[in-house]
């Protein structure tokens, strides 16, 4: 049974831990409102521009001058799986959720005969990936020591896809990332990038109809890489707006956890603490008696 002393110091080293995880949920909070304010401006831009190249692709889809980031290859035997995770720990199964929807669709992608890639934008989900695909692994990104995610950060990983791309290394690019919907609520996606999927403007109704200057294929040629790398920073705000959230909930529960640890230490170390006194009270009454 453990002494007096040793419960005393477990109840302050509960109290430190309480006081951490308070204080993180704290700093949670406030990075999260500007980390949702970005992800949420980003959104009509990224889908926007969805649009755009859904109108500009609709009249050259399937001919043979349509670039390659739109009609693809020809092939799919080879998949790249683009993992965004963060790079610290400590917020519940943000991380994890990521992870395993990809290691899901790499499982399938397997089972039906295809090559898989991935790239980790994160060092957590290279730290779970590797276990398992270690050799599938061709590049890890890290974001580490990044504060403000810029869309020059978004450009250098969308540069380094199509690069990969242009030398023929895979076939398919997919994106995965966590979607910010609440602060308990973060929604695994996994979005295809390469070759672009495009919606094309609908047919009911009356159809607007455009001339471009210069030529589509010019247009595209430069909307295109750009394309890429909007969704890789619509991904990234995303991600830190639901990394964000996802260790502010975490350290919340964390908190309460710590708050009901330290009422039952303290309960034990009271009950503890009456009995010796009782004990000591009856020997000395006992000695007292028998004189």
């Amino acid at each position: 049974m453990a002494s007096l002393k040793d419960m005393r110091n477990r109840i302050a080293s509960t109290k430190a831990t309480q006081k951490i995880t308070k204080a993180m949920q704290m700093v949670a909070a406030s990075k999260l409102r500007r980390a949702q304010a970005a992800a949420e401006v980003a959104r009509p831009y990224a889908e926007r521009m969805e649009t755009v190249l859904g109108n500009i692709a609709a009249g050259i889809m399937g001919l043979d001058s349509a670039p390659k980031l739109l009609a693809g290859t020809g092939s799919d035997k080879v998949h790249l799986l683009v993992v965004c995770t963060a790079e610290r720990g400590l917020c519940g199964a943000f991380n994890s959720s990521i992870v395993r929807l990809a290691r899901e669709r790499a499982n399938a992608l397997a089972t039906e005969g295809k090559e898989v890639k991935f790239l980790c934008v994160g060092r957590k989900g290279f730290d779970q990936l590797r276990r398992l695909h270690g050799q599938q692994i061709i590049e890890t990104i890290e974001l580490r020591g990044v504060r403000n995610i810029g869309f020059e950060n978004a450009q250098k990983i969308a540069e380094k896809i199509i690069e990969l791309f242009d030398t023929g290394a895979f076939d398919v690019c997919t994106l995965f990332f966590s979607r910010f919907k609440s602060v308990i609520s973060q929604i695994p996606t996994a979005q295809q990038i390469i070759p672009a999927v495009v919606t094309p403007q609908s047919a009911d109704g009356p159809r607007a109809s455009y001339e471009y200057e210069p030529d589509e294929e010019d247009i595209l040629a430069e909307l295109l890489p750009r394309y890429v790398a909007t969704q890789v920073f619509r991904a990234l705000l995303e991600n830190a707006a639901s990394e964000q959230g996802a260790r502010m909930s975490a350290m919340d529960n964390a908190t309460r956890n710590a708050g009901e640890m330290i009422r039952k230490q303290t309960l034990t170390y009271n009950r503890t603490r009456q009995a010796m006194i009782t004990k000591e009270l009856i020997e000395i009454i006992s000695g007292a008696e028998a004189l």
